[in-house]
């Protein structure tokens, strides 16, 4: 481990992060009508796009504002106005939705005030709804940019209007599956809500035979705008934009509009579920519906099958700060032991509050601000039965040979991975499964004997 300490602030080398407009791009896809614009050179918004495709098997546009050499010395602001047109005649948007980047950033375009004046110059009926928020990818990661962007929407569009018996529900980035899942649960409660961001068909859409150039689907004008009067928010994740600000979309609300503000984890794992679904009970008024008490019981007789094969297993889980602290709780839960936490973010947040939410062994080690490159080296250490993370720390795995469970983002070397589930009861019991499996398949194949029976 010595060699960890020496390397760790030398140079980040693989960094086990993206950047904070690819967060932003994520967020704003979320958003009905609305075409994302990076506003810095045509590399961003390529490198963006690639890793979204990637990901979510779904063509996907993001525009940009194609920064030249000139551009970089006098200021973007002729760029962006050009491309402001051209989205709004080629795409016909509700909303076209600005993220800067470390370019533009480092300049210092002053971008309200280039927004101020290109619409003074464009009062067309037609003309697209503008929002912007900083993104410069030397502060912050993609988490960041994506509850940024949220702050950002809901400072921009909520409002004070009639009120209404709607729940704001603040997911935070997860997959496609997740996000209808919520849905569907607050549905099944009988709790209208309203989701921000909800990228689940615009990044997860059905085939029609054509292309669409603004997906279907997302949280529309109205609903943002509606916001600011629901009776409560849920606002999934502890950490969230915490490296980047001080203030979230859900302590805006609640600071500027009055909504009461319900804080919980990522509900992944017996207890957070039962948390998320205790304060669903606490708004509706209403008992659990049977359906998800029968799913909770399926879980928890998933657990006793399987606890056997997991038990005692050590595991190394990277990703998101919030993501992993979650999944760490529900790692503590089935008995498998996290023997490394690791992040790309920055918020210093991580070990404290695995330590407060989590409450695990007191040897585990946590770090934020890591790259896969330090990450590999603790595993010669650490001597992992498995990772649980996205598809990036495949090389260490292979490396290793250890199982690699792939959940999170991005993942970009097998189908499906927009689809993975990974809240409630059911997403638990999936993951639980799928964990449990991959440890028996590895045993299996490493056994002297070819055994057909557990």
């Amino acid at each position: 481990m010595e060699a960890l300490k020496e390397k760790a602030f030398v140079s980040t080398r693989n960094a086990c992060k993206l950047c904070t407009p690819l967060g932003a791009s994520i967020a704003y896809k979320g958003i009905a009508g609305c075409v994302p614009l990076i506003h810095g050179s045509q590399g961003c918004a390529t490198y963006i796009r690639r890793y979204l495709i990637s990901h979510y098997k779904e063509p996907v546009d993001i525009a940009s504002t194609n920064f030249s050499e000139e551009s970089a010395i006098f200021g973007g602001q002729s760029n962006l106005f050009a491309a402001l047109n051209n989205i709004t005649k080629q795409y016909k948007p509700e909303i076209i939705g600005i993220a800067t980047t470390c370019l533009s950033e480092t300049i210092g375009d002053d971008m309200q005030a280039i927004i101020q004046h290109y619409q003074a110059q464009n009062t067309l009926p037609d003309s697209p709804q503008l929002t912007y928020v900083s993104t410069p990818s030397f502060k912050g990661t993609h988490a960041n940019g994506y509850h940024d962007t949220v702050l950002a929407l809901v400072k921009r569009f909520a409002a004070f209007t009639e009120t209404n018996n709607a729940i704001n529900l603040l997911p935070g980035f997860l997959s496609t599956a997740d996000l209808r899942h919520l849905k569907e649960i607050m549905r099944d409660c009988g709790l209208p809500s309203i989701m921000l961001p909800d990228y689940s068909d615009t990044l997860d859409n059905e085939y029609n035979g054509s292309y669409e150039k603004v997906p279907e689907g997302g949280t529309s004008i109205e609903e943002l705008v509606a916001a600011g009067s629901s009776r409560a928010s849920i606002e999934l994740g502890h950490i969230l934009n915490h490296a980047t600000s001080k203030e979230s979309a859900g302590t805006y609300l609640e600071k500027n509009f009055s909504i009461p503000r319900f804080n919980l984890p990522i509900p992944i794992g017996i207890k957070a579920s039962d948390e998320f679904f205790t304060i669903l009970q606490r708004l509706s008024g209403a008992a659990m519906p049977q359906k998800y008490l029968k799913q909770r019981g399926r879980l928890v007789d998933a657990y006793v099958d399987g606890h056997k094969y997991v038990f005692g297993k050590k595991a190394i889980v990277y990703g998101e700060e919030d993501f992993v602290l979650s999944m760490v709780g529900f790692l503590e839960e089935i008995g498998l032991e996290t023997v490394l936490c690791a992040s790309g973010g920055g918020s210093g947040l991580l070990k404290k509050m695995i330590s407060e939410k989590v409450n695990p062994r007191q040897d585990i080690m946590v770090r934020d601000d890591f790259d896969f490159e330090d990450i590999a080296v603790a595993c010669r250490d650490l001597k992992p039965d498995l990772m649980i993370g996205n598809s990036k720390g495949y090389y260490i795995a292979r490396e290793l040979g250890i199982p690699l469970i792939r959940v999170g983002f991005p993942i970009h070397d097998r189908l499906g991975g927009q689809r993975i589930r990974h809240v409630g009861y059911e997403g638990t019991h999936e993951l639980f499964e799928k964990i449990a499996n991959a440890l028996i398949e590895h045993m299996q194949e490493h056994s002297p004997v070819g055994y057909k029976y557990m």
